[in-house]
């Protein structure tokens, strides 16, 4: 991953977490890593851990970056923070995967926010 694209991806990551915090989730970890993948963001909303994942994105060559959510990454996200609850039992009463999308640039973007994003049956 080139140096920009991880600046970029960082920036997205700081924009997320004020915007969690401003409705009023407190953030308890950052680039969370598992073994088999990392967490962007683990917030607290009340009794209830939310696992955040972060998509940045200044075009839609790709796509619109909800759709970079596969369901693959779905259950890479489950298994990290499968791990996380396992290490942090006293914790986790409750837990949801959240996603917060920002799109643009530092000059201009939107923030686009989705609780209770995905569900791993």
């Amino acid at each position: 991953m080139s140096q920009y694209r991880k600046k970029f991806g960082a920036w997205g990551e700081e924009i997320a977490a004020q915007y969690l915090e401003e409705r009023g989730l407190s953030i308890i970890e950052r680039n969370y890593r598992g073994e088999r993948g990392e967490i962007d963001l683990i917030a607290q909303d009340g009794h209830c851990i939310v696992f955040v994942e972060v998509k940045t994105g200044s075009t839609t060559t790709h796509g619109p970056p909800e759709e970079w959510i596969t369901t693959r990454k779905q259950r890479q996200l489950y298994k990290v923070a499968n791990r996380y609850i396992q290490d942090h039992p006293e914790l986790v009463n409750d837990f949801r995967f959240d996603v917060v999308i920002i799109d643009g640039t530092p000059k201009n973007y939107r923030v686009r926010y989705y609780p209770n994003a995905f569900y791993i049956l």
